[in-house]
């Protein structure tokens, strides 16, 4: 979904909750990655970052994090 200058893996613009998955190429982008969540955060969304291999081992974690968070939002 398209976010100003960015493209965001999934993204509820209701919650302003952006989710993003990242494989092994973020090792190398962390400094990129930082600042494309700062500018993020600072236009209002939250951002929550999971790797590829946490939402395969883990998809209930993961499921639940990202509805405690919709939660949060929702006040």
């Amino acid at each position: 979904m398209p976010i100003d200058r960015y493209f965001a893996d999934f993204a509820c613009v209701e919650a302003k909750l952006i989710v993003e998955l990242d494989g092994g190429q973020h090792m190398e982008a962390q400094a990129y990655d930082a600042e494309r969540t700062r500018a993020l955060e600072a236009a209002e969304w939250f951002v929550m970052r999971f790797w590829n291999n946490e939402v395969i081992e883990n998809i209930e974690g993961v499921a639940e994090a990202i509805l405690a968070q919709l939660e949060l939002a929702s006040g």
